[in-house]
């Protein structure tokens, strides 16, 4: 547990919240081969405001592939319920890594936005609830 978040949130920490292998389980899940998916999904730490914490799941198009053609804007509904995915799961890890074992947490995920042709970005603000 740590009171700051720029601290707690380092690399691996976020590696540990968002473990690279967890896209393939995704794609495998979604389409029974992970070969099949466009993109690498990471997670990354953007700061704290007013007791939010802001990350942003990175989508980084994989080579040969297109991720332009691979539908993301409809991500943010499909990441908030998905299992292997887990965003659920992920705040109430990130919330503890600051507050403590037992703290409680929601989140939201914002519109799929284009940073470039090879990597778009999710928002996902994380809340202290209760």
């Amino acid at each position: 547990m740590s009171n700051d978040p720029s601290a707690a949130f380092t690399p691996d920490a976020l590696a540990r919240l968002f473990p690279a292998d967890r896209a393939d389980a995704f794609f495998e899940a979604l389409f029974g081969d992970a070969e099949e998916g466009s993109y690498d999904i990471s997670l990354a730490y953007l700061g704290a405001s007013n007791g939010d914490l802001r990350f942003e799941f990175r989508l980084t198009q994989r080579p040969g592939k297109c991720l332009k053609c691979s539908l993301t804007y409809g991500l943010p509904q499909v990441f908030s319920r998905h299992p292997v995915i887990g965003v659920a799961k992920l705040a109430r890890e990130a919330m503890a890594m600051i507050h403590g074992e037992g703290a409680e947490a929601a989140f939201t995920l914002g519109q799929t936005r284009t940073v470039n042709a090879a990597l778009h970005a999710i928002p996902l603000t994380v809340r202290r609830v209760g």
